[in-house]
């Protein structure tokens, strides 16, 4: 198991806790001082079922810079997301969980991270 977080973020601490308490086996990624590359991130986005924009953090300073929330919402658009998300991954939601098995959450509440841990 793997699990991307950001050390300062409250839900990553929890979903860790969460998972130290199930007793399972899992690796770190803190994703800001190693970030995903695009290829990594579209991989994940298609194991969660879920398109770039929807795991954006559109509040974020660099999104706000960006113009993200006026970006277009289209096939044709998401490699331009994957891009923004990989050269700044402050944007991206957290924490993801993968299982062993591909098994994929984005673990913001405590039901994600059981749904991980029963899969």
């Amino acid at each position: 198991m793997e699990i991307w977080i950001n050390p300062r973020c409250s839900k990553c601490r929890t979903a860790q806790g969460e998972l130290d308490a199930a007793g399972v086996e899992y690796t770190v990624r803190r994703y800001l001082e190693e970030p995903p590359t695009a290829a990594e991130l579209t991989e994940v986005l298609g194991r969660l079922g879920l398109e770039p924009w929807d795991v954006a953090r559109l509040d974020e300073a660099v999104a706000k810079e960006l113009g993200l929330r006026s970006w277009g919402r289209e096939d044709v658009d998401r490699a331009r997301w994957v891009a923004a998300m990989a050269a700044n991954p402050v944007l991206i939601q957290r924490p993801i969980i993968t299982a062993d098995d591909g098994y994929t959450v984005i673990g913001r509440t405590p039901d994600a991270v059981q749904d991980v841990l029963s899969h």
